[in-house]
This record gives structure tokens, sequence and C-alpha cells, in this order.
């Protein structure tokens, strides 16, 4: 066999006396005596920086199966019994750099490590490269001496032996570590981590060393690495998880997360000139509202938020995101308005008669039935809504604000797990609609992807989805992805009507041009005059009756209900609000007059009403007045004018509130 060791001033530490003469004759007379076996002497000789030692051995017999059972008995804590066997093969075969490395760690075990030292230089003599020889001697030194300083002479001659072994570099760190020496042991770590990123332990031991050296954001995102490489080892995750969790809430005690806001908010200010205002609001239904200048005519963007609740400058940063979207899909002429009309809302109620009805048969009141399918409606918009949306802002601000990771983590946690209990809950599974439920559910799934995409936490299984929908969600999930990297500005609300579609919610919401929307009636005598001049408000403008005129029509018949008239009978009913039941009787009974000499709805016939000085009605504008008072005051005699507008009130009704009390 032959064996090479460096010259070097590691070599001292292997054979002592060696480093007290730098004759090179000297040294290969004592490596000569050293490795002389029986009558066997080696041939000693220099190769530049490397001393070669060639020795010939005689023929050892066959010992695998001894040693296989050596390895076996010390696996087995049978520490005595595999000294009896490996002592044998150490006498008739000493050349063997395992036999004394593994005789060595057995008597460090055994707690006996003036001897295991012997044992483990006689390992490396016999091969300087032993790696795991060279690990247990520096832990040893490190562990069980306390010198930091031998014990790293060995931990790096482990690292040079083989510079890519990262377990026998994280293994070192993680000594060092326990023995509480942190800066030495990161060293080492992140030495392992820059070979092999995706091995989960030196993460762990990282995020760990950095908790305790007061690093709780990079300890955070360790911990999620580790998280996301732990594979089937479940406790290593879920020390991980829990250390992630720990993380978050240290790391939001520091009040980052507004120093984060503030500057972004600052930065968004800058760049498109309008002031962002921001509000403590307790009494809102959510944690944080963003209100736009536009909708609201005002000349600056409002975000409400609710302080008492936890990580909520991740929201407040979420509305600054969507604020900034919409900023920059309207440079492009692409923001887009989500509307879920009132006449949107009549048609889900109707789709869902028969729900409605069957809660009703269970004996659930009427007014209870109704006003948790109001609340349905608006909350299947909302994720039909919001879901795209979320998904490309909570991806933003992983990759742009890494400050904001351990708010981002707790806040989606919370979010995730409250839409997991709507869509579980075994009362809300038996009251929704079969396609509500699953639309809801696939919507949340989607949301919980991205959560196991960004953090390694896998909620998907919580949501016990049905095949179907879960492969749905993984479907429309396939579709985001191809957005993701390089979204252009208003794509979102593309995935907004594909998803809706895919859903069969499409019905219940409406994309509409952010400019045409603006361009629209925007008061109520705007509205009115318009509805005069085009009863079904086709011909609003021009640019919106390019692109709405056709879907408008085939929405109005399909839904039966003439938008004027509704538009009118909002205004009757604001116009008798507060006045008594005599007082509308009398002005029925006027109107009524008016009605028997027939009141013409097309274009151009107007009418006056002595009551109402100053105020002159169109066709349909009167004929809604006449709906309105009767159904207020003489409703047992409504049917009997047989106008056709039930559906018109209703519709009028929701649109103004509840009606006239």
């Amino acid at each position: 066999m032959t064996i090479y060791h460096k010259i070097e001033d590691f070599l001292a530490e292997l054979f002592p006396g060696i480093e007290s003469t730098g004759d090179l004759d000297v040294l290969k007379d004592q490596l000569k005596r050293y490795y002389t076996y029986g009558a066997y002497e080696p041939k000693v000789s220099i190769e530049g920086d490397l001393v070669r030692i060639d020795i010939d051995t005689p023929t050892i017999l066959n010992q695998d199966a001894d040693y296989r059972k050596v390895v076996s008995l010390c696996d087995s804590g049978k520490f005595s019994d595999a000294k009896k066997l490996l002592k044998p093969l150490i006498d008739k075969n000493p050349s063997n750099s395992e036999y004394h490395r593994i005789y060595g760690q057995i008597l460090s075990e055994e707690g006996n490590q003036e001897e295991a030292i012997n044992y483990l230089i006689d390992a490396l003599r016999w091969n300087p490269k032993n790696g795991y020889a060279l690990l247990m001697m520096g832990n040893i030194f490190a562990r069980y001496k306390e010198d930091l300083h031998t014990a790293r002479k060995y931990y790096d001659q482990a690292l040079k032996v083989n510079p890519t072994d990262h377990i026998t570099i994280n293994n070192i760190g993680g000594n060092l570590i326990r023995l509480g020496k942190l800066e030495e042991g990161v060293e080492y770590l992140e030495k392992a981590y820059a070979i092999e990123p995706t091995y989960p332990n030196t993460s762990l031991g990282i995020a760990l060393a950095y908790e305790q050296l007061g690093y709780p954001l990079m300890a955070f995102d360790f911990a999620i690495n580790c998280m996301k490489y732990a594979g089937k080892d479940e406790r290593l995750y879920q020390v991980a998880y829990s250390t992630a969790g720990k993380l978050a809430q240290q790391y939001m005690a520091s009040g980052s997360g507004k120093r984060v806001f503030d500057e972004y908010k600052g930065f968004l200010e800058g760049k498109y000139k309008k002031e962002i205002r921001v509000e403590e609001d307790s009494s809102l239904p959510t944690a944080a509202k963003l209100e736009f200048a536009e909708k609201y005519n005002r000349d600056y963007h409002l975000i409400k938020y609710k302080p008492q609740y936890d990580a909520v400058e991740h929201l407040m940063m979420h509305e600054l995101v969507h604020l900034e979207f919409a900023s920059e899909a309207r440079a492009e002429s692409a923001n887009m308005l989500f509307i879920s009309g009132a006449e949107k809302r009549v048609q889900f109620l109707r789709d869902h008669s028969n729900d409605r009805r069957k809660l009703q048969k269970e004996g659930i009141p009427e007014a209870s039935v109704a006003n948790y399918f109001e609340a349905l409606y608006d909350g299947i918009n909302l994720q039909v809504y919001n879901t795209p949306i979320d998904l490309f802002i909570e991806d933003y601000l992983f990759e742009n604000y890494k400050e904001l990771r351990p708010y981002q983590f707790i806040s989606l946690l919370q979010l995730i797990n409250e839409g997991k209990v709507a869509v579980t809950d075994k009362r809300a599974v038996s009251l929704a609609p079969r396609n509500i439920l699953t639309a809801s559910k696939v919507l949340n799934l989607l949301n919980a992807i991205l959560f196991k995409d960004l953090y390694a936490v896998d909620l998907v299984k919580q949501h016990n989805p049905l095949p179907y929908e879960q492969k749905e969600a993984e479907r429309m999930w396939a579709e985001f992805v191809e957005y993701r990297k390089d979204r252009k500005p208003g794509e979102e609300y593309e995935i907004i009507q594909h998803w809706g579609e895919d859903l069969k919610l499409e019905k219940y919401f409406e994309l509409v041009d952010e400019e045409d929307f603006y361009n629209r009636p925007q008061t109520i005598d705007e509205v009115l005059n318009s509805a005069i001049e085009d009863p079904f408000g086709t011909d609003i403008d021009k640019n919106f009756k390019d692109k709405q005129t056709k879907k408008f029509l085939n929405n109005q018949e399909a839904i039966g209900t003439n938008m004027a008239v509704v538009m009118f009978m909002v205004d009757a009913l604001q116009f008798f609000k507060g006045m008594s039941k005599d007082k509308i009787k009398q002005l029925a009974f006027e109107i009524a007059m008016i009605g028997t000499g027939g009141i013409n709805p097309a274009p151009g016939n107007t009418y006056h009403v002595r009551s109402i000085p100053g105020k002159e009605f169109s066709g349909y504008h009167l004929l809604a007045y006449y709906y309105v008072s009767w159904k207020l005051a003489v409703p047992e005699m409504l049917a009997d004018l047989r106008l056709p507008f039930d559906e018109e009130y209703k519709l009028a009704e929701m649109m103004h509130g509840g009606g006239t009390k």
C-alpha cells in the first residue's frame, strides 16, 4: 500500500517531534520506524511537498465479515463485544485506518478520551485523509478538552481533505455551536450551506445560531429554507416550523414593518404624485382596506386599518401594492373595475332560489336566509376579484420585501386558516349551495398553494378538497404561473375573467374599463336624464357603447328588467322617503288619475304632477312613480294596476338600500 502525507505543520500533530527538525532525512527515518511492520520495512521518499510511504504488507485474510459485525455491534451500543472482535483485526492488519478509527470512537463513547486520541492518531497516520477520524479528533478537543485552537486544526484539515463534504462541515459547525462557539460554528455552517443549500440540517443550524446571535430576520429565512427541504423528516420540519413562528413574532416586535410601509408609501406618493393617507378604524370588517381616490372622488388615496390586528403591516403593504398595480394599469389605459351591481345580485338570487327555499323548509327564518344569500353573493364576488390579484401581490411582496416576510408568514397563515374554516365547517358546508362552496374552496386552495410555494407550509389537504376541486385548483395555479414572472400591467384582470368563467360565476360580475366607467353618468340627475334619452343605457358614451352595448342588451334580455324603470324607481323611493303614508296615498291617486288618460313611455312624451311642481316626467319616469306610490301606500291594490314592474322594484329596493319605511 502507498500512503501520502503533506509536509506541513499538521504533520506534527500526527507525529510529534517532527517539527523539531527541518531535516528531510530525519523525517524519512522517523516515518520509516513508525511504518515498519514485522519484517517488512517501508520505503519512504520525498516527492515535492509530499512524503510517500510504500509498504509491502503480507496478504491479509479476508476480514470483511468480522468488520461488518463490529460495525453492527457499535450501532447497537455493544461496545465491549465490538472491542473484543476489533483488537485482533488491528493486530493482524494495523495498516487499516478504519480499524483504528472505530476503536478510537468506541473509547471516546466509553469516556476514555486520551486513549481514543491515540487510536485516532494511528488512524490518521495510516490514512491522513480519513475524514471521520479528523472530525472525531476535532470533536474531542472541542467538547472534552475545550481546546478550540487544536480542534480547529483537525476541522480545517477535514475541509482540506474533502472541501465539498457538506455533511462533515455541517457537523463541525453544529458541534461548535453546541459548545457555545456561535461565531465559529456559523462560519462552518455557512461553508456547508454554500456547498449544498438544500441540506435542511444546515439551514436549521444556521437559523438557531442566528437566533441566539440576535438576527431574527436572517434566522427566519433559514428556518423557512429548512422547511422547504425537510422532506419526510417530520421532526426536523416541526422544529423548523416552530422556530419560524417564534422568530416571526420576535421580529415583528421590532416594528420594522411600519418602517417598510412608510418607505414604500413615500415612494408611491412621489411616483404617482398623489397623497396616500392612513387612518386607524377599529370598525372595519377586515384588517385593512384601500379606498381609491378615483372611486371616492378625492384627491388622495386612503388606507384604513385595524391597529389591533396581528401583522396588520403586511396587509397595509398589500393594499399599497394593489394601489401600485392599479396605477400601472391606469398608465397603460388597462385598468378595470369590478362591477357587481344590483341586477347581478338579482340574477344570483334567482339562480339559487331552490337553495333558498331549502333553507326556509329547514325552519330558518326568511330574513336570515335573505341575509345569508346577500352575504354569500358579496363573499364569492370578493373572492373571484381578489384571489388572482392577491396571488400576484403576495408573490411581489415575497420577492421584493424580504424584511416583510415574517409579517407575511404570520398574516397569510391566519387568513388561510380562516378561509379553510369557511369551507370545511360542517354547518357552513350544509348551508352553502354546492357550486358556490366548490368555487370558494378552489379559490382558497389557490391561496394555500401559493403559501406552500413561498413558505413550505402545506395547508392544502386541510381544506378537504374533492379530487376534481384539487385538480381545478392545480390547473388554475398553472395558469397563474404562466403570468407570474412577466406580468404586464392589467393582466391580472384577464385571470379574473378566466377564472370567473371557469367557475361559472361570470354572470355575477362585470369587468369594466375604468375610463368608460367614469365617463358614465354619475349623479342621480345625470342617470335620470340619460335614462330618459336612452332607457336601456346603451348610448351613455361612444367608447362605452362600442365595447358594451351588445353585452348590456343581452343581459337585459336575460334578466327581463327595464333599467330605466329601475333607476326611476330609485328616484321615487328617495322622493317618498320620510313622507307619511297618507301623503304618499294622495300622490298615488293623483298619478292614477293621470293614468286614466294613458301614460305613453315612448320618447317625446312628457307629464306633470300637480303635487310635484317643477318636475317634468317622461312616460317611464311617471310609470315608475305610479308603481312605487301604490306599492308603498296601497299595496293590496297594486296588482289591479297591471304594471309589469315587480322585478324592477325588487332591484330598485336593493339599490336604494331596503326601500322606504
